[in-house]
C-alpha cells in the first residue's frame, strides 16, 4: 500500500470512529444524560430566618451525609431583609421565611410557585430576662419596671412585629416605646438580654430554648398577636431546581421534623 493509500485509509477510518462515538452520545437515553447532570457536586443557597440556625445546621449534617452531591449553604437573618434580596434578584434556591406576609409577596410577584411552598412550622413569642436579673419582670405587664427592652424591627423582622403586636394587644405600648431598643433579628435581642444590655426582650420560644444565659418568664397568648407561621418554599428561578425539590421535600421528611421539634418548633401540618 502506497502512501496516498494508506493516508486515505487511515482518514477514513478516524471519520467512521468519531460519526460512531456521535452517533452513541445521541443515542443515550434522557435518563442516562440525566444521571451524568445530577453527578456533579451542586451548591443550594438556603435563605432562613434567624430563628432557623440550629435546627437547619444539624439538618444540614444529616441531608449532606446521605446526599454526597448536593452542598448546602445558608443565607441568615430577618425574614424581611432576606425577603427584599430575593426580590432584586439574589441567587436563591430555597427561602424558609418566620412569616407568611414575606413569604406571600414573593408567591404574588411570581417568585415562589403557590405548588411549591408549604407552610412547614409553627413557634411561640417568650418574654425573656437575664438569668441574673434583680428586676421583678414576671409577666409583660411588668415590663413598665423595666428601663430598657429589646425587639426586632416590627417592618423588617417578624417576631419584632409580634411582639409589637402582643405589645399593643396588652395595652403597654405606648408606655413601652420610648425603652425600646430595635434590633435586625431575633438573635440580636437575644445577644442583648444575654449580655444583660436590656432588661429585657420578646423572642422566640425556640431562641430561648438554646441560651443559658436567659430565662423565660412569661409566654403570649396566641390571641395576641398574628400565628407565628414558617413557610418553606422553591424559589423559580433556582440555577438547581431538581437539587433545590430534593432539600425541599427533605425539610419535609420525619427526620427533619423530628429535629425542628428538638429545638422547640411545633408541626403545623
Amino acid at each position: 500500500m502506497n502512501k496516498r493509500s494508506l493516508f486515505i485509509y487511515t482518514m477514513i477510518l478516524i471519520f467512521l470512529i468519531v460519526s460512531g462515538c456521535s452517533a452513541n452520545e445521541q443515542t443515550k437515553k434522557p435518563e442516562e444524560q440525566n444521571q451524568e447532570v445530577s453527578e456533579k457536586k451542586v451548591e443550594l443557597t438556603i435563605s432562613a430566618a434567624a430563628s432557623l440556625q440550629d435546627a437547619l445546621n444539624e439538618i444540614k449534617a444529616t441531608f449532606e451525609k446521605d446526599h454526597s452531591i448536593v452542598k448546602i449553604n445558608y443565607n441568615f437573618g430577618s425574614s424581611g431583609a432576606l425577603g427584599q434580596q430575593i426580590s432584586q434578584g439574589a441567587p436563591v434556591d430555597l427561602f424558609f421565611s418566620a412569616a407568611k406576609d414575606k413569604f406571600d409577596k414573593l408567591v404574588q410577584d411570581g417568585l415562589i410557585d403557590k405548588s411549591k411552598g408549604t407552610d412547614l412550622v409553627g413557634n411561640e413569642l417568650v418574654l425573656v430576662v437575664p438569668n441574673d436579673s434583680k428586676k421583678e419582670i414576671k409577666a409583660f405587664k411588668d415590663l413598665t419596671k423595666t428601663a430598657r427592652i429589646s425587639i426586632g424591627t416590627p417592618e423588617a423582622v417578624p417576631a419584632g412585629q409580634y411582639a409589637k403586636e402582643t405589645l399593643e394587644k396588652l395595652n403597654v405600648w405606648k408606655a413601652l416605646e420610648g425603652k425600646v431598643v430595635y434590633a435586625k433579628d431575633v438573635r440580636q435581642v437575644l445577644t442583648y438580654v444575654e449580655t444583660n444590655n436590656v432588661d429585657a426582650g420578646l423572642v422566640y420560644k425556640t431562641d430561648a430554648l438554646i441560651s443559658k444565659k436567659v430565662k423565660i418568664v412569661a409566654t403570649a397568648e396566641e390571641n395576641t398577636h398574628a400565628p407565628i407561621i414558617y413557610p418553606l418554599g422553591v424559589i423559580k428561578n433556582s440555577s438547581h431546581p431538581k437539587e433545590a425539590q430534593l432539600f425541599y421535600d427533605y425539610l419535609q421528611s420525619e427526620t427533619s421534623m423530628k429535629i425542628l421539634e428538638k429545638y422547640g418548633f411545633k408541626g403545623i401540618n
